[in-house]
């Protein structure tokens, strides 16, 4: 998102949960990535599924360990469901039918990205990522994608908890902010819809819903009474996949930064690390992150740029906006200097060849807490040191 002329504007993103069709989907194919790193981390998995009324489809490309096969595919796919909570009669782990269509990957690409004599390991496709941060929240996200998430997080942690027995597991949030002088000041309009029990009506999920919404905007940052919709339609008894299909990596905008920041050409579920589809945009994220978190923009776009089959990025592209204190193209130096962008390098540096992924099919795959276990390894900030020292900071 450029800086407005308009000083004073409005802005939106979306979140949709866990238990949304293409969610599943992607929480089935991230399961499956984790399922081959686990048992050998250097597997090749590129894997999609789609889901309908009881059934679930996945294809996909694979090269790993002779002892997962699809029967194990199977078991991971049905235990991504009961994790989210489905047991419905049109959507049920135990008796979807689920059906495996996945062979070895093309040695054409692989031959791309095996390391060979002297060439080192390529990228696993060709194309752009894109990696964003700015101050507006204490995640370095921003503000419109973060607290869309935070309400349907919120939601969901008490919904597993037993919280919410007349909650389902759909749900999608929509936030509207008001920036003045480019700042978020507070919420113009909240959207949420949310799988329920047919025992109870709108106004009773609204009730529910609202302080989830409040707890998760900051204070005195509520919507007026007429801006808060909740199940605007009226009625959402029927969800997940039994109410629309869903398929892996159609949530590409919720995944990243709602719209705020632009997006390359690819999703990241379903994909390992050698993809640069998703390590790349990691990378991209966890630069631009350092260099917010520094003090040396208040907002930071990075853009890689690979071939396949080629180790280093074709181009490295760094925009702050107008906000920085430092020259773009000297960043650009200095971040280059710092971290290397090859594909192997980046997993190494990131150490993405874990069993890390399906933590990330929900809820976004940026602005998250890094973890000991290396789970979002991409938001460390450990970057800002050597960039203030490079930039005198």
């Amino acid at each position: 998102m450029q800086p407005s002329q308009n000083r004073h504007y409005l802005f939106t993103s979306e979140s949709v949960g866990e238990g949304h069709p293409d969610k599943v989907c992607d929480r089935i194919s991230d399961s499956i990535v984790d399922l081959f790193l686990k048992e050998d981390p250097h597997s090749r998995v590129a894997v999609e599924a789609l889901a309908t009324t009881n059934r679930i489809v996945i294809a996909g490309e694979i090269r790993g360990p002779a002892s997962l096969t699809p029967r194990e595919m199977e078991q991971a796919a049905r235990e991504a469901v009961r994790e989210i909570g489905y047991a419905q009669k049109g959507f049920h782990w135990q008796w979807a039918d689920v059906q495996i269509y996945v062979h070895a990957q093309s040695d054409d690409i692989a031959q791309g990205v095996d390391a060979s004599g002297n060439k080192d390991e390529g990228a696993g496709d060709q194309g752009i990522m894109f990696g964003y941060a700015c101050n507006e929240t204490p995640s370095l996200m921003p503000a419109p994608i973060s607290y869309a998430h935070d309400i349907l997080r919120l939601i969901s942690e008490d919904r597993h908890a037993g919280k919410l027995p007349l909650l389902g597991q759909d749900a999608k949030s929509q936030v509207t902010l008001e920036y003045v002088d480019g700042k978020p000041m507070r919420a113009a309009r909240v959207v949420v819809s949310t799988q329920h029990d047919e025992k109870i009506d709108q106004d009773e999920v609204r009730e529910i819903v609202r302080p989830y919404v409040l707890k998760a905007l900051p204070e005195n940052w509520m919507c007026d009474e007429e801006f808060f919709y909740v199940n605007p339609t009226g009625r959402f008894v029927i969800g997940g996949p039994d109410g629309d299909t869903g398929l892996t990596g159609r949530k590409i905008i919720v995944d990243t930064y709602g719209g705020a920041a632009p997006h390359g050409g690819g999703a990241f579920s379903g994909k390992d690390p050698t993809k640069v589809d998703r390590s790349a945009a990691y990378m991209a994220r966890y630069l631009a992150k350092n260099v917010v978190a520094a003090g040396i923009a208040d907002r930071c776009t990075i853009q890689l740029a690979y071939a396949i089959g080629v180790s280093e990025p074709l181009a490295v592209y760094a925009s702050t906006h107008g906000t920085n204190h430092v020259d773009d193209a000297k960043l650009v130096d200095v971040l280059r200097q710092l971290v290397k962008l090859s594909p192997r390098a980046i997993r190494e540096h990131l150490g993405l060849n874990r069993p890390i992924y399906k933590k990330t099919s929900s809820f976004g795959h940026f602005g998250r807490d890094p973890e000991d276990d290396g789970h979002f390894s991409w938001e460390r900030l450990d970057l800002v040191g050597d960039l203030k020292r490079a930039f005198g900071l």
